[in-house]
C-alpha cells in the first residue's frame, strides 16, 4: 500500500512549510486557525509573520456563517487565484478550510497541517471537504485533494487524551474493515502508549489504498463508512442538542451497533462481534444513547442512502467489509437495546 503523493511526514514543520512555499510560489498566504491551534500548534509551523484567519473551535461552528467569515477575510486580504490557505487544525478546520479554498474564486491552493489524530488518519485523506447544514453533518461539500498534507506527530502532544482517543476510533475502524493483522496489533498494544508515527502511516496507507480504487465513493470507498451511519445519527443528535460527544465516541457506538447488524445478517460470528465489542468498550466505555425515534430521521439524510432506503457498510469478518447492505428498520431499535444492555 502506497502513501498518497500529496502527504509529507516531517519532524520539522517550519522547514517543510518553507519548502512548500518555494515550490508553489503563492502571491499571498494566510493561516486558518482556531483559538487552540493558534496557541499550541501555530508556533511549531510559522517561521515568519503571515496573516491569520481565526475561527472558533468545535463542530458547532462548521457552518455557512463561519465560511462567510473565511471568504470575507480572504477577500479583504486581496487573495487571488494564486494565493494559498494553510489550514492548521483538526477535522473541522481541514474540512471547512479546504471547502472555502476550493470554492473561493473557483478554487485556490490549500495545504493542511492536521493537528489531531482524527485529522491525520482520516479527515485529511481522500479529498472529502464540507460543512454541516441545517443540523446535518457534512451535508454540503465537494471532493478536492489538498495540494499538500504535512503530518507531524509532535502535534499530538498538544492534545487532551479524550481528543486522541476520539481519533483512535478511525484507526480501529481501518483494521476492522481492511486489515485483520493491523487490528490485532492494536489490541495487543495499550492506548495511548503507541508509536503514533507508525500508526498514522499505516492508517493513511489503508485509507489511501481504498480511496485510490474509488475516489468518488461509487463503491468500495463506502466501506470507510462502517460505524458512521448509526454513528453520525447519534453524533448529529448530540450536536443539535448542545451536548458533548466527540466524533470518535459516536463512531465507537456506531461500530458496536452496526457490528450487531453484521451479526444479525450472519456476516460475522458471535465470537467476532464479542471480540471487537469488548475492545471498543475497553477503550471507550459506554455513552448515553438518544431516543431512537429522534435518530432515525437524521439517518435518512445519510449521503449513502438511495431514496428512503438506509444503506449500511457492514463487516464480513474481521478485516473485511461490504457495502450497500439493507437492514430491516425494526432491527435498529434492537441494536440500541443491545448497546444499552452491554456490561
Amino acid at each position: 500500500m502506497k502513501i498518497p503523493d500529496y502527504i509529507t511526514f516531517t519532524d520539522n514543520p517550519k522547514n517543510t512549510l518553507d519548502e512548500l512555499l518555494e515550490r508553489f510560489q503563492p502571491d499571498k498566504i494566510a493561516f486558518l486557525v482556531d483559538e487552540n491551534t493558534k496557541a499550541h500548534c501555530l508556533p511549531l509551523i510559522r517561521a515568519t509573520d503571515h496573516s491569520l484567519i481565526e475561527i472558533k473551535s468545535g463542530e458547532i461552528h462548521k457552518n455557512l456563517d463561519t465560511c462567510q467569515h473565511i471568504w470575507s477575510a480572504m477577500t479583504d486580504m486581496g487573495f487571488s487565484r494564486k494565493s494559498m490557505l494553510i489550514n492548521v487544525g483538526g477535522g473541522v478546520i481541514g474540512d471547512m478550510g479546504g471547502f472555502c479554498a476550493s470554492t473561493y474564486k473557483r478554487g485556490i491552493r490549500f495545504v493542511n497541517f492536521p493537528t489531531t489524530l482524527l485529522a491525520a488518519v482520516d479527515a485529511n485523506i481522500g479529498g472529502k471537504l464540507g460543512i454541516d447544514f441545517q443540523g446535518f453533518k457534512n451535508h454540503i461539500g465537494v471532493f478536492q485533494d489538498p495540494d499538500a498534507v504535512v503530518v507531524c506527530d509532535q502535534f499530538l502532544k498538544t492534545l487532551p487524551e479524550r481528543e486522541l482517543r476520539s481519533g483512535f476510533a478511525e484507526v480501529i475502524k481501518h483494521g476492522l474493515i481492511f486489515d485483520q493483522s493491523y487490528y490485532q496489533s492494536l489490541k495487543e498494544g495499550s492506548f495511548p502508549e503507541f508509536e503514533w508515527n507508525e500508526i498514522i502511516r499505516k492508517s493513511i496507507a489503508i485509507k489511501g489504498e481504498v480511496v485510490a480504487q474509488d475516489p468518488k465513493e461509487a463503491g468500495l470507498r463506502k466501506i470507510l463508512n462502517f460505524g458512521h451511519t448509526l454513528g453520525h445519527g447519534v453524533e448529529t443528535w448530540y450536536l443539535n442538542s448542545g451536548k458533548s460527544l466527540l466524533h470518535g465516541e459516536a463512531i465507537s457506538i456506531g461500530m458496536i451497533t452496526e457490528g450487531y447488524l453484521s451479526w444479525k445478517l450472519e456476516l460475522i460470528t458471535k465470537a467476532e462481534l464479542q471480540d471487537f465489542v469488548d475492545y471498543l468498550l475497553q477503550v471507550y466505555g459506554k455513552f448515553d444513547l438518544p431516543p431512537i425515534d429522534e435518530v432515525l430521521p437524521l439517518m435518512l439524510q445519510d449521503k449513502k442512502n438511495v431514496g428512503s432506503q438506509i444503506n449500511y457498510s457492514l463487516l464480513e469478518g474481521i478485516g473485511k467489509c461490504g457495502y450497500d447492505q439493507k437492514v430491516d428498520t425494526e432491527w435498529i431499535e434492537e441494536t440500541f437495546d443491545y448497546y444499552e444492555n452491554l456490561k
